[in-house]
């Protein structure tokens, strides 16, 4: 992902008011970021702990997506595989992220949703940068690649149920 810039992060989002765009907490590492290792710029808002939000290319230009989750986190026995990058985890590791739909069937209510890692990390746990603290990645015969163009694709098709 090529690096972007606060002004390019709070003019991305398609699913919220540009005021609100504007009080979004971005990650103050935004320069730090390896943005080299990244599909998405993925964060959790620490003063809201059920918000994050992530940013993505989609016709070459960044597209960014307020999300919501669950505060409840599920039970340590519990397993569950993000939906982008196929990773397990335990616990609450996984979950429900759900973003207002894009103009007038966002302002209606309207919404979609996916199961994510809580952390937004998917990048990193399919290239092998992050480790996993209670959970695993399945023996894939894919290569790196593939499972790297794999979690796009599958970014992909979350974000454009947002214009549906």
């Amino acid at each position: 992902m090529k690096p972007l810039t606060e002004h390019d992060v709070r003019s991305s989002f398609v699913n919220c008011s540009k005021g609100e765009a504007k009080r979004i907490s971005l990650p103050r590492d935004l320069e730090q970021r390896p943005w080299e290792d990244l599909d998405f710029l993925g964060w959790r808002d620490p003063g809201a702990p059920d918000r994050s939000y992530l940013v993505t290319q989609r016709a070459g230009r960044p597209v960014g997506v307020t999300l919501r989750f669950p505060s409840a986190q599920r039970g340590f026995l519990h397993r569950s595989m993000c939906s982008l990058c196929l990773t397990t985890h335990r616990g609450g590791g996984v979950s429900l992220m759900t973003a207002r739909k894009a103009g007038a069937a966002g302002r209606e209510g309207n919404s979609v949703g996916v199961y994510m890692c809580a952390d937004l990390a998917c990048s990193l746990y399919v290239r092998g940068k992050k480790a996993l603290d209670m959970g695993s990645r399945f023996e894939e015969s894919l290569t790196t690649e593939e499972q790297i163009a794999r979690t796009v694709g599958n970014l992909s098709a979350f974000v454009d149920k947002l214009y549906d």
